[in-house]
């Protein structure tokens, strides 16, 4: 069991005596790490300790910041296995993908601006006047439990790099790659003071966040429930804010793609870690005369999926990242069945022998009603709500028939078809045939899904005021 009872405050580890959240492996529910339920002082203390960073850090030159991120780049690719490793027995992702995605898109994001910076314009000339993009301020980043390194580098190195000082609350859920981010920080040339990170629940240590008149700036991922409540309190103080929440992600295949390709490709998207993402394209949006054989593609794969311990290579899916996310699930499955949706496969019974951890089986709804809950509510979790349309405008209605409007997929066999359907689609990224996830396109979503961009470019113009001299 790893005792992490401190916080990094002020560039060094603060022990904490207080009380302690524990950290839980989902395929067993066994206790594997201990960190603090931090009060409201220790975060006053780091948010202070950034306060009295930022003056000094905002005015380092660029290219000082850069070799800081370059240092952080190093220790990321040193501990990858770990990062893995512990992201695979928090969250439940499975090992061979843990180190592609939770440990390695934290790596691939690092590179995309340390390509992007060294060229990157802090002024340019508009007319008499010169233009300046100048940090934010201090930072209140909160991330989620579902990718959290991920999740926690795509605010930290553009914060950083914009010349911003960040108070981190990582999720109690799975922290333990935000403290070893913490220990490769504390190994670079960053200034004391500059990054600071604090564990805790969110109703005490993430209200004092949003709410501290020294925090400038709220940097937050997660649900649409909390990103309405932070909203809220922002405004009071006319926070900036960046908002990446929930979704309800449709994938339209029109008639004349390729089915059987296009069903696998949209439920394998689904199920990527265990249907824990945000992006997650849960509605599978299939012509009614295709609607019967999609779902027997559908539950062939469900049925075939592998479950089981997300270290064993062989596992293809592993368990849900906690007994709450798990039941809330299920309780889902549950609903869809009394809503009436036709059961094709899976269930809310738990998989047979794995009764004692997070698992939930792949499921998939047939003839789902696009206006039921369980097709207008974010899950969270392995299942996959088929629905049946007569024509494409009624496809691109139901697409873009709920709150949401972060992600989306569309196939068919003529892609300038596809890409006009998608250019109708509310959403702040279609995939379209397939086409893979770029790390240097904006990423956020439309109405409940979010404010704001991550990535590239986007994602550093969040961190940076505008400033016009005029000569």
């Amino acid at each position: 069991m790893n005792n992490l009872s401190k916080n990094y405050i002020n560039g060094q580890w603060v022990d904490w005596s207080g009380d302690t959240i524990d950290v839980h492996e989902g395929t067993n529910g066994d206790v594997i790490a201990k960190v603090p339920s931090s009060d409201r002082a220790a975060m006053e203390q780091a948010i202070d300790a950034a306060d009295a960073a930022f003056d000094s850090w905002s005015e380092t030159p660029l290219e000082k910041r850069i070799d800081v991120i370059k240092q952080l780049h190093a220790g990321l690719k040193e501990r990858a296995p770990e990062i893995a490793q512990v992201v695979a027995r928090e969250v439940g992702m499975p090992i061979k993908l843990a180190g592609i995605i939770q440990a390695g898109m934290p790596i691939k994001v690092t590179e995309t601006y340390l390509d992007m910076l060294p060229d990157y314009p802090l002024t340019e000339q508009s007319g008499n006047s010169e233009v300046q993009y100048a940090p934010v301020g201090v930072v209140g980043c909160i991330t989620p439990w579902n990718y959290p390194l991920h999740q926690v580098i795509l605010k930290v190195v553009p914060a950083l790099a914009a010349g911003c000082t960040i108070v981190l609350k990582p999720s109690e859920v799975s922290p333990q790659s935000a403290f070893i981010l913490a220990e490769i920080l504390d190994g670079t040339d960053l200034p004391k003071g500059v990054f600071n990170m604090v564990c805790g629940l969110g109703q005490e240590v993430g209200d004092t966040l949003i709410k501290h008149p020294k925090v400038r700036m709220v940097s937050f991922t997660g649900s649409t429930r909390t990103g309405h409540l932070i909203a809220h309190a922002a405004a009071d103080d006319f926070k900036r804010i960046a908002l990446e929440m929930g979704g309800k992600s449709a994938s339209i295949v029109l008639p004349d793609a390729d089915l059987e390709a296009s069903v696998k490709g949209s439920f394998m998207n689904c199920l990527q870690n265990s249907g824990q993402t945000c992006t997650a394209l849960t509605r599978l949006l299939v012509h009614k005369d295709q609607h019967d054989q999609a779902c027997e593609i559908a539950g062939a794969i469900a049925n075939g999926v592998k479950l089981g311990d997300p270290l064993d290579e062989n596992t293809r899916l592993g368990p849900l990242a906690s007994a709450d996310q798990r039941d809330k699930v299920r309780g889902y499955i549950k609903l869809g069945i009394e809503e009436g949706a036709t059961l094709v496969a899976g269930g809310a019974e738990a998989p047979e022998g794995l009764e004692n951890g997070y698992f939930v089986k792949p499921t998939v709804f047939g003839n789902v009603d696009p206006n039921s809950r369980i097709a207008q509510e974010e899950i969270f979790g392995p299942v996959l709500c088929v629905i049946p349309y007569e024509t494409e405008e009624e496809a691109i209605r139901i697409a873009n028939g709920t709150a949401y409007g972060l992600s989306g997929a569309v196939f068919s066999g003529d892609q300038e078809k596809a890409k006009k359907v998608a250019g109708k689609m509310r959403t702040g990224q279609v995939f379209v045939n397939g086409g893979a996830f770029n790390p240097l396109a904006p990423f956020g979503g439309f109405g409940h899904s979010g404010i704001g961009r991550e990535f590239g470019k986007w994602g550093l113009e969040e961190f940076l005021e505008v400033r016009a001299l005029q000569l």
